[in-house]
């Protein structure tokens, strides 16, 4: 059971979008008016619902957000934008508040249009049924390859008192993330009862999602239905500084976007790509890319295989300069390759045992001397993936 986020209400219902018949569709309602801000997928072919949401968080402010699984509504034209508006003014309705201040949220297949009538026939039943308590039922209805629901909270401290971050998202394929500002897939709501500026909501979600969901992946693939929506209540009356709400976003998101890799679809291992000693940030960031998607890469972790080779490879073919006689690799906390050559097969055969043992463990790239440092979250590649995604839409 998860703390309530003063300021909020949550329900999910089945309603028929979903061939199994389980609850795919669900809502989430500030109380009175809240302070919006949200980033949305770069990808240049968007679903209807992020057209929608980016159109009305311009406003900056929002009522609530209105999700379904089982339909992404993407590629369906004007159909499908009205599909999305016809859905949350039947929402709006029953809440007595303007359509234009509820933005939906889609995931799940692409090609066909948002069955809106379902939606509009459950739409009472839905609202009758929010309450502080609905967290649980929310999460567990936007799944859909997800093999858990994921939630995650925070406390942050301001003057007079404390507020809180409940974050709420889905994601286990179709994950390589590519969020901004507006111009399965990954979906995240963060709720928060601080009382913050607009200005300031908008400005610590940008780096707050660019540092933890840009910075993982599960297949290379970035959805067209991406949407990171931030919501503040201002119930707590607590108004925290923007940096410490800043921070309590990026632990949250962290943790979510972690629990979407370690999900991944048919994913054994969740792997830090750590590189470091390039000349800039954004060196060893594109470096951390280009290894921590490798499908190379990836396979031989899925096989428990030390294979230095593939990570020097993935490193030397990023765009970046760095010396390969320089170069350092430990896998699993074990070294096996020092100043770019192999430091023998006892090495490897040591980390290969570790990395068959553990769940998590780190690829650690030394590449240089330099300051330039990131690190970038994969999962291993496997047969469950394929046997996920080969029948999916079927």
């Amino acid at each position: 059971m998860h703390t309530p986020v003063s300021g909020f209400r949550f329900a999910a219902v089945a309603s028929g979008i979903r061939k199994d018949g389980r609850i795919d569709t669900a809502l989430a309602v500030a109380d009175g008016p809240a302070v919006a801000a949200g980033l949305v997928t770069r990808n240049r072919v968007k679903a209807a619902p992020i057209v929608v949401a980016s159109e009305r968080l311009r406003a900056g402010s929002l009522r609530g957000v209105l999700v379904n699984s089982g339909c992404a509504n993407a590629c369906t034209g004007e159909a499908g934008l009205l599909a999305a508006k016809r859905a949350t003014a039947a929402v709006a309705a029953e809440l007595g508040v303007g359509e234009e201040l509820i933005v939906p949220a889609s995931t799940g297949v692409i090609g066909a249009v948002l069955p809106a009538e379902k939606i509009v026939a459950r739409s009472g039943d839905l609202v009758r049924a929010l309450s502080p308590a609905g967290v649980d039922d929310f999460a567990l209805a936007i799944c859909t390859t997800d093999r858990w629901p994921k939630v995650a909270e925070a406390v942050v401290e301001g003057p007079g008192g404390a507020a809180r971050v409940l974050g709420i998202a889905k994601g286990a394929g179709m994950i390589h993330p590519d969020v901004g500002p507006p111009q399965a897939t990954m979906l995240v709501f963060l709720f928060t009862d601080a009382k913050i500026p607009q200005s300031e909501l908008a400005r610590v979600l940008e780096p707050a999602g660019d540092r933890t969901f840009n910075a993982v992946t599960v297949d290379g693939d970035t959805s067209t239905n991406d949407l990171v929506l931030a919501l503040a209540s201002g119930a707590s009356g607590v108004t925290p500084s923007g940096d410490a709400l800043g921070a309590a976003f990026e632990r949250v998101c962290r943790e979510l976007a972690r629990s979407m890799v370690k999900d991944g679809e048919g994913a054994q291992h969740v792997v830090d790509v750590c590189v470091s000693g390039l000349a800039t940030e954004a060196e060893a960031r594109e470096v951390a890319r280009t290894v921590a998607t490798s499908l190379l890469v990836k396979t031989a972790l899925f096989g428990n295989d030390a294979n230095w080779g593939r990570l020097l490879a993935a490193a030397g073919r990023a765009g970046v300069a760095f010396d390969p006689r320089r170069a350092g690799v430990r896998i699993a906390g074990v070294e096996i390759v020092r100043g770019g050559v192999t430091l023998g097969a006892d090495a490897e055969a040591q980390a290969q045992k570790r990395m068959a043992d553990a769940v998590e463990y780190a690829v650690e790239l030394e590449l240089g001397g330099g300051p330039g440092r990131f690190t970038y979250v994969t999962s291993d590649l496997g047969h469950g993936y394929i046997d996920v995604n080969a029948g999916y839409r079927s």
